[in-house]
């Protein structure tokens, strides 16, 4: 079995180690950037992700912006995308592109979830999370 590769772009440290613990608690790799700048310069470069998972308030970059970029590339254009932020913008969100929206703090219960679907080829189409909510990406 392949190893799943998540990124996780998140700037504040207690949000940061407690996702990523509970990613890789699920056997997954994460790569973190805390800065939009150096997630940028992982996008431009290729690199290959299964799942990213983006906060909007980032130092170099805005989430959104991360999103739109991620949605130009080629390599990251099919790539499923979660947009996890205590900020209000999940219109936008979904509008530039994001799979799934999940607000902090409370939807760090349905990260999990959330994910394996997205993994899985499923996409999310309205809050709240309700796995009957969940419709194909193709």
């Amino acid at each position: 079995m392949r190893q799943v590769n998540i990124l996780y772009v998140e700037d504040y440290d207690l949000v940061l180690f407690t996702v990523k613990q509970l990613l890789e608690l699920e056997g997954w790799h994460v790569d973190v950037c805390r800065e939009g700048s150096t997630a940028l310069q992982l996008f431009e470069s290729e690199a290959d992700y299964d799942l990213i998972v983006l906060d909007y308030e980032l130092p170099g970059a805005r989430g959104l912006d991360l999103l739109r970029k991620a949605r130009s590339l080629p390599a990251l254009h099919a790539t499923p995308i979660i947009m996890f932020t205590a900020s209000e913008c999940e219109g936008e969100a979904l509008e530039a592109g994001a799979d799934a929206f999940l607000k902090k703090p409370g939807g760090i219960r349905e990260l999990i979830p959330t994910i394996e679907l997205l993994l899985n080829g499923q996409r999310r189409t309205e809050e709240p999370v309700n796995h009957s909510t969940f419709k194909s990406l193709r």
